[in-house]
């Protein structure tokens, strides 16, 4: 899409074209690179370029932020769910104090990415300073944010371009992590998409923990590694060392992996995925505080509280308000919860959290965890009186508070 000038996107019309795309939503790759870079052949259709226009593209802040590094990095670089700082894979991060410094800025980026990845959301960063999105920078020096309003942004960490969402997993985290562990990693990479505002993107295959052994650039590559097993017996991981054009300068990192057992998901791991997938779908389209509309339904109802210098490593908590009697300044867009709060625990332990500002509700884990088939998300806490929240490791918790009818 980038290569298209913007103001070919502006002049479709229904008179000239004969389709009313009021109900279509359009949305592609913004990268600003190559021979359009810096609107080089007129103004083109990339990420900033399109703010304002309603159209979406890609966001990659959130995608390497989640995962670490970017597609043209190290393989082994980590990032904020693949255990940067608090579970190495023997990569060199530098010192501890930069692998603390980088997955302090993940979670600035990450968090952005939640809302929407908008230019004026106010977010405290890690430095405890209030900024927009805007004023975040990325690794490259450009702003994280880049969005005027939600479908601007389509929040992703895996699509058809590079690495599987679980392949990329198994080279960032460590050789000797569990596969029941790398599965969590995955849900929690996609749980990350699955409750931002915006656009989720979803890559086929995510939610059965899909691989093409490693494969970077699978276009040409044949359904040898291309399989998607809707009988779930297997993920395709290890079918081969994937073609040499794209994949040669990593087979040393690819080959003791891809050997060995212990990497591959047996069929209860991949039903265990699919089923936490539905759920995270499930749990979406339970309240639409989840898909707000406009910009400033976000910036005045999403709120991230584990904040600033002093922020409990690996966690993000998020809080989104709905109107009620407390707040009577805000709409009622949800006639079931009146607060919700989901906290991501990228931790390889449990932690705890305590925020005053969330003390004394009447929050309770989503029914649809409850009723899920992980024992370990049904173990979250909420202590009311000390706004105090246990999350078991490397999991998602969505806590709701019911309307007081």
């Amino acid at each position: 899409m980038q290569v298209k000038a913007k103001s070919t996107l502006h002049c479709l019309t229904k008179e000239k074209d004969g389709v009313d795309g009021s109900s279509i939503y359009i949305y592609g790759e913004g990268w600003d690179f190559a021979e359009v870079a810096r609107n080089g052949r007129g103004v083109n259709a990339s990420q900033f370029n399109l703010s304002e226009t309603g159209i979406g593209s890609f966001n990659d802040r959130i995608r390497d932020a989640v995962l670490g590094g970017s597609p043209f990095g190290h393989p082994l670089q980590q990032g904020f769910v693949t255990g940067l700082l608090l579970q190495p894979n023997g990569h060199d991060h530098g010192t501890e104090a930069n692998a603390e410094s980088m997955l302090a800025a993940s979670k600035d980026h990450i968090q952005i990415g939640m809302a929407a990845n908008l230019q004026d959301f106010v977010l405290t960063n890690s430095d405890g300073i209030e900024v927009k999105g805007s004023e975040i920078l990325t690794y490259g020096g450009t702003p994280v944010a880049y969005a005027s309003c939600p479908t601007e942004t389509v929040n992703y960490v895996s699509a058809h371009d590079n690495e599987t969402l679980f392949d990329i997993v198994s080279l960032k985290t460590p050789m000797d992590i569990s596969v029941a562990e790398r599965c969590r990693v995955n849900h929690l990479a996609t749980s990350i998409i699955a409750l931002s505002q915006g656009i989720p993107f979803f890559h086929s295959g995510d939610e059965i923990l899909r691989s093409k052994s490693l494969d970077r650039d699978s276009y040409n590559s044949g359904d040898w590694f291309n399989r998607l097993d809707f009988t779930y017996n297997s993920n395709n991981w290890g079918v081969g060392l994937p073609p040499r054009e794209k994949n040669e300068k990593n087979w040393p990192l690819m080959k003791p992996r891809l050997a060995d057992p212990s990497f591959r998901p047996q069929k209860i791991h991949i039903l265990a995925a699919v089923d936490n997938f539905l759920n995270l779908l499930r749990i979406r389209y339970s309240s639409p505080l989840f898909r707000l509309r406009t910009a400033n339904a976000i910036q005045q109802r999403v709120r991230f509280h584990n904040t600033g210098p002093s922020w409990v490593h690996g966690v993000i908590v998020m809080s989104i308000e709905d109107g009620h009697d407390g707040f009577p300044g805000l709409s009622q867009l949800d006639p079931i919860y009146s607060f919700i709060v989901v906290v991501f625990n990228v931790s390889p332990k449990e932690v705890s959290f305590v925020s005053p500002s969330l003390q004394s509700r009447s929050l309770r884990l989503h029914p649809i965890q409850l009723a899920s088939s992980d024992d370990l998300v049904k173990t979250s806490t909420y202590e009311a009186s000390a706004g105090r929240f246990v999350v078991p490791r490397r999991t998602t918790a969505v806590f709701v508070e019911p309307r007081k009818m």
